[in-house]
């Protein structure tokens, strides 16, 4: 059996080197120095809360430090992404729990676990919605709370997916070979779709506009949704 090629080895490398410390905010945006902050989650202390497609673990560990949790999980399935997460951040267990897997089975076994999940770029970008969102339903307890930012639209401009479907982007395997990754970019309206039918309430969802003079600049989709039942 062929293991595939770690596409996000070389993610957030850099920063690593020289950053080792735990970030003083949560922003949402992709620019990640505005927007709402941690406040969208609701009250965290003592609660449990999974960071979907975690990466490096900088969010998870901004909230285990700031926000007195329970344990927040941070969740990634790409192996240099977990070893980056535990070099930077393993001295903050037990508050902080760094595990190595896909969103799906991860939360598939673990059944009403979750108070609250969230994801900042991270899951809910490069997983099928059809697959993640009745798995995070799975894993939530009853009165829980779902909040994730996307892409308002795609890099180059183009406009967000007005179905169910992903796009092709491309990527860089370890050894500098061509490949690509699967990312979903989608309108408000298709989130909102998707969430309603896995039996999401009271769903919401704003976009954030880009910052003017940014290279790569986007506007970010946040969305939020809650448990009820």
């Amino acid at each position: 059996m062929t293991t595939p090629a770690d596409l996000w080895h070389h993610y957030g490398r850099t920063r690593a080197k020289r950053d080792h410390a735990v970030p003083n905010a949560l922003h949402w945006t992709w620019s990640q120095d505005g927007g709402p902050g941690c406040e969208v989650l609701g009250d965290l202390t003592g609660r449990v809360g999974g960071d979907l497609g975690a990466g490096a673990a900088r969010h998870a560990a901004h909230v285990a430090v700031h926000h007195e949790p329970a344990e927040i999980v941070a969740i990634d399935a790409s192996p240099a992404q977990y070893e980056m997460a535990t070099d930077l951040f393993a001295h903050l267990a037990p508050r902080l729990h760094i595990t190595s897997s896909g969103a799906v089975p991860h939360l598939q076994a673990t059944k009403s676990v979750y108070d609250v999940l969230y994801s900042v770029f991270g899951a809910f970008d490069f997983t099928d919605p059809r697959a993640l969102l009745p798995a995070a339903a799975v894993a939530w307890k009853p009165g829980g709370r779902l909040v994730f930012s996307t892409l308002a639209h795609y890099l180059n401009g183009s406009p967000a997916q007005p179905d169910l479907v992903a796009a092709d982007i491309p990527a860089t395997t370890p050894e500098g070979g061509a490949a690509s990754l699967r990312r979903w970019v989608l309108q408000e309206q298709v989130w909102v779709k998707a969430l309603d039918e896995a039996g999401f309430t009271s769903i919401a969802a704003e976009v954030h506009p880009a910052k003017p003079d940014e290279p790569r600049a986007a506007a970010t989709l946040l969305v939020i949704a809650d448990r009820q039942w």
